[in-house]
């Protein structure tokens, strides 16, 4: 009998210690789950500031020629830090292609600025995923890239909005960031 209790004690004893981790982790989800949500505290924390200057950036175009961000003055420009050898750029450009079809028909610009090291690659890319917008490259490593440094890119896909003044309005790893608020620069666009 009193093998009997030492085991029934046991099992309560298991069966309670079960339920006590399993309240911590569901107390823990929702604040884990933000986390796992807004990946720019994550990744985006040392992007230039809101309302800093963007630097200009020249740098050769997949079309031929230079393109600056000075090109591009008194619009709204998206600019999509991106490489085509990078799993999260490549899953995340349908969404800034939507973006481009939804936002551009208001003027704003798009420019893709890729970290591709081969040119062939790069344009494979480009092609692979039907990006439509002007495409951008120094041909160097995200480490070695000059306009990487500028914009202080650690992480990609990373994508900056640019006012028509020249400032940076958004900073971002996420692209539904990027929709929100193109969204209420231009809540008429359906």
């Amino acid at each position: 009998m009193n093998k009997m209790l030492n085991i029934s004690l046991m099992a309560l004893a298991f069966a309670s210690a079960s339920l006590n981790v399993s309240a911590q982790t569901d107390a823990a989800t929702p604040a884990q789950q933000k986390a796992d949500v807004d990946l720019d505290a994550k990744y985006a924390t040392n992007l230039l500031e809101v309302g800093s200057p963007a630097p200009d950036l020249a740098i050769p175009s997949l079309g031929g020629g230079s393109v600056t961000l000075a090109d591009y003055k008194g619009k709204y420009v998206v600019v999509d830090f991106w490489a085509s050898w990078c799993p999260d750029c490549r899953k995340d450009a349908p969404n800034i292609v939507a973006l481009y079809e939804k936002f551009h028909k208001k003027g704003v610009e798009f420019l893709g600025v890729s970290f591709d090291r081969n040119q062939e690659s790069w344009k494979k890319g480009v092609e692979a995923l039907g990006l439509p917008y002007t495409q951008v490259s120094d041909l160097k490593n995200m480490r070695e890239s000059d306009v990487a440094q500028a914009y202080h890119i650690s992480w990609i896909p990373t994508v900056y909005v640019i006012d028509p003044q020249g400032n940076v309005a958004l900073a971002t790893v996420m692209s539904e960031k990027v929709a929100a608020y193109l969204t209420s620069v231009f809540p008429d666009c359906e």
